[in-house]
């Protein structure tokens, strides 16, 4: 694991009371996340609260294949590089799929897992290669002590940087 990564896993470790992962749930287009990075960062920094600045290149589990997902892997990586460089501010997006995480793993901070794919296997491994921190979301299906379980397969992968978030229990209706 590179020391930046050990260094912002320890500061979010800290974090009183608590640390911030925010953006826009996905990247509309370069200029609507510059200008959502500055605001959130101004309000978090006045506040004094750590943040990472949160948004998805593609969000590849939309209900409707007619929904926007993205920019895509290549775009999407260039727009939070420059969130990085512009407002010096640790940055995390999901991967779908384990042929990302080496591309996503250069640009972000913290590797997301999504709630939908958080005990894929070949997923969590290949995210955990990276040395990066991984951040996976608690399915709704899964039970908080089944967590346990992914958190381990990232661990056995050789990276003890590994969070869990939890999302709720319920799918919910229309």
């Amino acid at each position: 694991m590179d020391t930046s990564s050990v260094a912002l896993y320890n500061q979010l470790k800290a974090a009183q009371p608590f640390f911030l992962l925010a953006g826009p749930n996905v990247i509309e287009s370069e200029e609507h996340v510059m200008k959502m990075a500055k605001h959130i960062k101004a309000i978090t920094t006045k506040l004094g609260v750590p943040l990472v600045f949160k948004s998805s290149f593609d969000k590849a589990n939309r209900t409707s294949s007619k929904s926007f997902r993205g920019p895509g892997l290549e775009e999407g990586l260039k727009i939070l590089e420059k969130v990085k460089a512009t407002y010096d501010l640790p940055v995390v997006t999901d991967v779908h799929e384990s042929c990302q995480c080496e591309a996503v793993g250069r640009v972000a901070d913290i590797i997301q897992i999504p709630a939908f794919l958080c005990r894929q296997t070949d997923l969590l491994v290949a995210a955990a290669r990276t040395g990066k921190i991984i951040n996976i979301k608690k399915g709704q299906f899964c039970a908080p002590s089944v967590m346990a379980n992914s958190a381990e397969k990232i661990r056995l992968a050789g990276n003890q940087h590994v969070m869990v978030c939890e999302r709720g229990t319920m799918f919910g209706y229309s």
